[in-house]
């Protein structure tokens, strides 16, 4: 697992920055999204600048702890990143961690 972003809560958004060793984007907004339809409608768009550059969704932990699961795409990523954002332990920011999905190979 890996730290690729940090947040700050204002009100109903998150606001902070995400990078990579080939992304580097600041201000980054998660907003919420008005009249999500249907149930695996995304509950925030992410956005930098007026570029819309993925989605998130509301999801609880085994542990029952609240956090977002954000899948960002953009044309010049190699294929999308899924990544989970938790509300640091003093409740003022958040981070955003990123792992490597697990593949089974079937040799």
């Amino acid at each position: 697992m890996a730290t690729i972003g940090t947040f700050k809560k204002t009100g109903t958004e998150y606001t902070g920055e995400i990078f990579t060793l080939s992304l580097q984007a600041k201000g980054v907004r998660l907003v919420p999204t008005s009249g999500a339809s249907g149930e695996n409608a995304p509950t925030h768009r992410v956005l930098v600048g007026r570029a819309e550059i993925g989605a998130a969704w509301t999801k609880t932990s085994n542990e029952g702890r609240a956090y977002l699961g954000l899948k960002l795409d953009d044309p010049s990523f190699a294929a999308p990143i899924y990544a989970n954002l938790f509300d640091d332990e003093d409740g003022e920011g958040a981070s955003l961690i990123w792992s490597r999905p697990n593949t089974r190979r079937g040799d």
